[in-house]
């Protein structure tokens, strides 16, 4: 990744790869970026030291890439459930009743008012979405979707944005939970009436590196989305620090694709994490990078962020379970999380016959299944955001980020926090009342978003 001067500036910086070796892939004057390929090891340091370059480092750990030991994203599918056919109860989704996290924060009566509009278009920054699943094909937008794995070159191919094969659920599952339409069948989501658009993020290694991740924002800004929804952190690092080079250019990379979104009015909603991390406080990493060893074993500071999830502008969302509590894997951190959201949390156990705890949402192949994460926690937050975008479509990004801030019902802080049940306390919440270092400004509230 290098990073230059934004405008025609940016020619020198392509020049300069070439004059040392490299081979300019991909290029984004309105941000300043290009990213370079070589064989040469040095060709970072080499780069570094021409003209009309600020910054550049490798994207990636350059180790053999092996499936990752240990995965961040946490979410896994649990079991499927048939829903093709009738309505539930009073007019409910065959699944409905099994969508405990939709009362949770009021969907359901905000449904009843307003289903959100088609004009608002959310982008599913993930794995695809399944074109042809029944609860998601009545609002998905194909001429709006788009891969960006191939190096960060777009390609508006459906064979490339849709998933690959059934294990690649994680977006079609996402896309459910904000928008899977009320159709009579399977599920509904939180705004079953929006646009959704398919921007393929995650390669088919399950990586999200930079340069995926910024032809993502950066299509979404230019492709005219109001809402995006992130639920991965970039790879191959869990933090990425400024004191590393290579490091330092890639989030300076990916900052400024989330600053030109946020430039073009979009609202940024990011998971904040699966790893239990006080992410106010020093962190201990020992499992970056995650691509291939060896990794490293090092204790990071404030010079250390997740990717997009601590980046200003966005809206970093924490998890609860069916008790609205901070579900036991959830990341947390006073200032560094905006709201919280339904994420599941199977050792909180709702009270109806087949739920689980989990979050039940759509599938690739025309199914359902259950799944836990920050990453089911997001989608909840982009879809109030997309209602608030409806209800109020004069309103810019920032007046919406505030009101879904502003119309949060605060969540105290729990007593001896003990999330995973061993008897022993393993976060601190802080905030007292306001259970802002758990919460944020707490829990979204989907009837606020349609009736104030």
């Amino acid at each position: 990744m290098v990073v230059g001067p934004a405008g025609d500036g940016l020619a020198q910086t392509e020049e300069s790869v070439r004059a040392v070796g490299g081979t300019v892939v991909q290029s984004w004057p309105q941000i300043g970026v290009v990213v370079a390929s070589s064989t040469d090891p040095a060709f970072a340091a080499a780069v570094r030291q021409q003209p009309g370059v600020e910054q550049a480092g490798a994207s990636r750990n350059l180790a053999e890439q092996l499936p990752p030991a240990q995965s961040n994203r946490l979410e896994t599918l649990e079991g499927t459930a048939n829903g093709v056919g009738t309505f539930g109860v009073d007019g409910e989704e065959p699944l409905e009743a099994d969508q405990w996290d939709l009362p949770q924060i009021k969907a359901d009566q905000a449904n009843a008012i307003s289903q959100g509009s088609k004009d608002i278009t959310v982008g599913v920054l993930d794995y695809g979405i399944d074109p042809t699943h029944p609860d998601l094909a009545p609002n998905l937008d194909v001429s709006k979707s788009v891969s960006c794995v191939n190096e960060g070159v777009p390609d508006p191919n459906q064979e490339a944005w849709q998933p690959q094969d059934p294990t690649q659920d994680h977006g079609t599952h996402v896309s459910g939970t904000i928008a899977a339409a009320r159709n009579g069948v399977g599920v509904a989501g939180v705004a079953p009436n929006v646009s959704l658009a398919s921007v393929r993020v995650i390669d088919d290694g399950g990586f999200i590196y930079p340069e995926y991740a910024i032809c993502g924002f950066i299509w979404a800004a230019e492709h005219g989305f109001d809402v995006t929804n992130n639920s991965y952190f970039v790879d191959p690092w869990y933090l990425w620090c400024d004191s590393d080079p290579d490091q330092k250019a890639a989030a300076e990379a990916v900052r400024r694709a989330v600053a030109y979104a946020e430039g073009h009015d979009v609202v940024n909603v990011v998971s904040a994490g699966n790893s239990n991390w006080d992410l106010s406080q020093p962190i201990h990493d020992t499992n970056s990078p995650n691509n291939g060893g060896p990794t490293q074993d090092r204790h990071t500071g404030p010079d250390c962020r997740i990717l997009p999830g601590e980046l200003p502008g966005v809206v970093s969302v924490s998890a609860v379970g069916v008790n609205a509590v901070k579900s036991y894997y959830s990341n947390y951190g006073i200032g560094s999380i905006s709201v919280t959201a339904p994420g599941g949390d199977a050792r909180q156990i709702p009270q109806t016959p087949s739920a689980n705890g989990r979050i039940l949402s759509s599938v690739p192949g025309g199914g359902w299944g259950w799944m836990q994460g920050t990453s089911m926690a997001g989608p909840h937050a982009a879809g109030v955001a997309a209602l608030l975008r409806s209800t109020h479509p004069d309103w810019t990004a920032q007046q919406v980020i505030g009101a879904l801030a502003d119309q949060s019902d605060p969540l105290p802080c729990p007593k001896d926090y003990d999330g995973d049940g061993d008897g022993v306390v393993d976060a601190v919440c802080t905030g007292g009342a306001t259970g802002a270092g758990f919460y944020g400004a707490g829990l979204i509230d989907a009837l606020d978003a349609v009736t104030e």
